[in-house]
């Protein structure tokens, strides 16, 4: 509570030396439209000293704001970046590394490294923002990104269609009653927040790297999205998401006779160079955020479903056995805290989640489910954790500290319907130039350590130019495979950035 009443009380104190500024920026113009002018442009204001409504706009939008038309604000965002990339092994990535993928020891990139500069992370943004009355608030906000390519753009995790759609969504804020709506594309609610449960306050790792950290719980995703101020200090929130499947990659392949995803199609405006899933409802997302005065606190959920097709066969000539659909649900339960051990100087955060068929929502992007040896669904079992640490070494200086871990389960048939089945061969994948059918390895754990920093170069009236970078270490180990060979292969990664924000 004090905490609170400190931020209020200095809240207030800038509300107080804002309208003082306003004042006296007022009546500095009143005063130059009073004085004679032979010739010039003609003054801001009325002769009575009345600011234009439009002028008046501007200044009740506040810094970084601007008026369109009387009532409503825009804030722009975003930042322009060069990033350059250096990976050993290579895996012909730009800015965003596939933690899940690292190459065996078989593929020739396992023994490469790679460079390159990037200017794809830039970033565009705006906000809008206006007041229906006092007590209600409409707002509507998008971000791009330019990390978009048609044959990668896809829904799993970051729906990453071209232009890249990071977020696109309106909200409406009722302040008197506390319920809050949102609809669009934005990030899960199954990420963490740093306060309350809002929007454009979510916490994401510092990191330089655009998929983040192993253990990092989020998507970014259409959803409906509805939440309740429970109490001072207690929230409530529950959103409807779309859903998508991630399966597991080759050597999984599924019966002819069972159709787990299909080939999108272009016609219906979607990426014919991949696949979707089968799924009939959306992902349900719970969480409650509570704030006892001392850090922030999370209880969340999720509850999944999954559809497959055994399609219809015939036995003989004359017994045909029926096709079916079955449906399987997937479930998650995960918690959050983040909170100041040196306040003003050091934070810590804490997140997990424990489930079935929760991969989509980690980094790693592990997959959620796979097949009985009939061809029913069987999710695969798993959980996804991450702590960090990040220092305030100076005002405009931060570095930080993140260490993850995703670790998924055996699941289903003892086979290659299966995942992470016994009978994989795995006898090539420390030998360069071994065929894939001597590598069969599927993931099990994929674990990560990171560290960086970003300093401002320069803050004032002309933006922030900002330098960071990061290093990190991955490790992903495979399953025990045939002949108890259970293979595993790393990857280092050094980033560096150079970001200017021009708002």
């Amino acid at each position: 509570m004090q905490r609170q009443i400190l931020a209020m009380q200095k809240e207030l104190q800038n509300l107080r030396r804002q309208s003082a500024e306003q004042k006296a920026q007022t009546q500095a113009i009143v005063q130059q439209a009073r004085v004679p002018q032979r010739s010039g442009p003609t003054p801001l204001i009325s002769k009575d000293g009345v600011l234009p409504a439009i002028v008046e706009a501007d200044l009740a939008c506040g810094s970084g704001s601007y008026a369109l038309g009387n009532r409503i604000c825009f804030t722009p965002g975003g930042f322009i970046e060069l990033a350059g990339i250096y990976r050993t092994p290579n895996e012909a990535a730009d800015v965003g590394s596939d933690f899940g993928g690292i190459p065996f020891r078989n593929s020739p990139l396992s023994r490469e490294s790679e460079f390159r500069f990037s200017a794809r992370q830039s970033r565009l943004s705006g906000l809008f923002t206006g007041m229906v009355d006092p007590t209600i608030k409409v707002s509507a906000y998008y971000e791009f990104d330019f990390l978009g390519a048609g044959v990668t753009s896809n829904s799993r995790e970051s729906n990453s269609y071209v232009p890249r759609i990071r977020q696109v969504f309106a909200s409406i804020d009722s302040l008197d009653n506390g319920w809050h709506f949102l609809a669009g594309q934005a990030w899960s609610l199954i990420t963490t927040n740093t306060a309350g449960i809002t929007p454009l306050k979510e916490q994401i790792p510092l990191t330089i790297d655009a998929q983040y950290v192993p253990g990092f719980n989020w998507s970014r995703n259409p959803q409906i999205r509805i939440v309740k101020d429970v109490a001072p200090g207690l929230w409530a929130g529950l959103s409807l998401e779309s859903p998508q499947s991630v399966l597991p990659p080759s050597p999984f392949a599924a019966p002819a006779n069972v159709n787990l995803n299909n080939i999108g199609d272009a016609a219906g405006l979607l990426n014919n160079s991949t696949t979707y899933s089968n799924n009939s409802a959306p992902d349900i997302i719970g969480k409650l955020a509570f704030e006892p005065g001392f850090g922030h606190y999370e209880l969340k959920g999720l509850v999944r479903f999954f559809d497959d097709r055994l399609i219809a066969t015939n036995l003989n000539a004359t017994t045909r056995l029926p096709g079916r659909t079955e449906t399987a649900m997937g479930y998650g339960i995960g918690g959050s805290a983040s909170f100041p051990v040196l306040p003003s100087l050091l934070d810590v955060q804490l997140s997990g989640l424990y489930g079935q068929g929760i991969g989509r929502y980690g980094s790693s992007q592990l997959p959620d489910f796979a097949l009985k040896a009939d061809g029913t669904i069987a999710t695969i079992p798993m959980f996804q954790l991450l702590a960090g640490v990040v220092g305030h070494v100076q005002p405009g200086t931060d570095v930080y500290a993140y260490a993850g871990w995703e670790h998924a389960q055996r699941t289903g048939a003892l086979s290659l319907v299966g995942y992470g089945s016994p009978t994989l061969v795995n006898s090539g994948c420390d030998i360069e130039g071994a065929s894939a059918s001597t590598c069969q390895a599927e993931s099990r754990n994929v674990w990560q350590v990171t560290a960086g920093f970003w300093h401002d170069l320069y803050k004032g009236s002309y933006g922030r130019v900002v330098a960071g970078a990061q290093g990190s270490y991955t490790t992903r180990e495979a399953f025990r495979g045939a002949a108890g060979l259970a293979p595993s292969t790393n990857m280092v990664v050094g980033l560096v950035s150079l970001r200017y924000y021009p708002f």
